[in-house]
């Protein structure tokens, strides 16, 4: 379905919590994307596909609300690798033949009794309704719920802002359930905003979850 080439990452308990993928690849069939973290090289790309989509993206960024200093790309480089060598999180960048499309993350990722973590994403308003983020969506959900490799929870979490219509499609078309709302659970665009959230179990799995998806049109050549 994909293919995984990893690092072992351990906890501070000591404990082999994931392995970090350093690429996650569609199945055949569908659009050549590609997931990976993101690296130091990365900042020029990176930089521009965010300044291309801030209007798109606004409304939906979150944000810090005590307004503290801006973190730097390679503060925040340090911050993923550290959530990675803690099994608590990563950032993977959405990359279309060679070119960075969007960014998934999984984190808030738990342990122990609880075995959860909590899944956001973007994608470049040129490749949109393309069906990159459920695809994308898809292949970290695989690899967070059911790869022996991955973190193996329980339960992934998304949270979508009730008029955010366009996720609330990607979900769907995964087959994550709607569970309710949390209230003032997420400071966006300059207040604090209710989600609502979707949930999917590992027992809610069965085979895989590209396998739900259909391919979109449009290219699926590999070179």
């Amino acid at each position: 379905m994909f293919r995984l080439f990893s690092r072992n990452q351990v906890s501070e308990t000591g404990n082999a919590d994931f392995r970090v993928p350093s690429v996650l690849e569609a199945p055949q069939g569908f659009a050549p994307l590609r997931l990976r973290p993101m690296v130091g090289a990365d900042w020029d790309e990176w930089s521009a596909a965010r300044q291309r989509n801030e209007e798109w993206l606004r409304p939906w960024d979150s944000g810090d609300p005590l307004h503290g200093a801006p973190v730097t790309f390679d503060e925040w480089l340090n911050r993923q690798r550290e959530a990675e060598r803690l099994g608590r999180g990563i950032i993977l960048l959405m990359e279309l033949n060679d070119c960075i499309v969007g960014q998934i993350s999984l984190g808030a990722v738990n342990y122990g009794s609880m075995r959860t973590g909590t899944v956001g994403y973007w994608v470049d308003e040129a490749h949109a309704g393309r069906g990159l983020a459920p695809l994308a969506l898809a292949m970290i959900g695989d690899w967070a719920l059911t790869d022996p490799t991955g973190p193996q929870l329980h339960r992934m979490e998304v949270a979508i802002l009730p008029e955010n219509e366009r996720s609330k499609h990607v979900v769907e078309k995964v087959g994550m359930n709607f569970e309710g709302v949390r209230h003032s659970y997420m400071y966006v665009n300059g207040q604090w905003r209710d989600h609502e959230v979707y949930v999917l179990l590992d027992s809610d799995v069965s085979g895989s979850l590209t396998s739900r998806l259909k391919p979109e049109s449009g290219p699926t050549h590999r070179p």
